[in-house]
């Protein structure tokens, strides 16, 4: 087995939970089971190859759980883990701080829309200018 080494512990976090797309799928799934298809009406900007990506590689990480039901169509739900949600304080800061960085621009005058997890559900999205 190839030895890995790291200056700091974070190197070791980043190294399972880093990206882009990672952290995302992650706080979506920290609020319960989730199908594919969910996953990408709420992260509408990832494509279907990048999802089945990262998916498989937090799973082999031990951070999410796949289940897949015997069943014709088929059903997938994806969970967090036990070791998955020993992440959740550090997902849940990640989100405050974001949330309060928006507010911060959008005092500054940036026209910023932080959406909810219903208006993706219900198709309620503003559109772009």
């Amino acid at each position: 087995m190839k030895q890995a080494i790291y200056n700091i512990g974070v190197e070791a976090t980043m190294k399972i939970i880093g990206g882009k797309w990672k952290p995302i799928i992650l706080c979506h799934l920290k609020h319960g089971k989730m199908r594919t298809g969910q996953l990408r009406r709420v992260i509408p900007n990832i494509t279907q190859k990048m999802l089945t990506q990262q998916l498989r590689e937090l799973e082999e990480d031990g951070i999410i759980d796949r289940k897949v039901y015997n069943q014709i169509p088929p059903k997938v739900e994806y969970s967090l883990t036990d070791y998955g949600h020993s992440l959740n304080k550090i997902l849940e800061a990640l989100c405050v701080w974001g949330e309060n960085d928006i507010e911060k621009r959008k005092a500054k005058g940036e026209n910023i829309i932080l959406l909810n997890k219903e208006d993706v559900e219900n198709d309620a999205l503003p559109y772009a200018d």
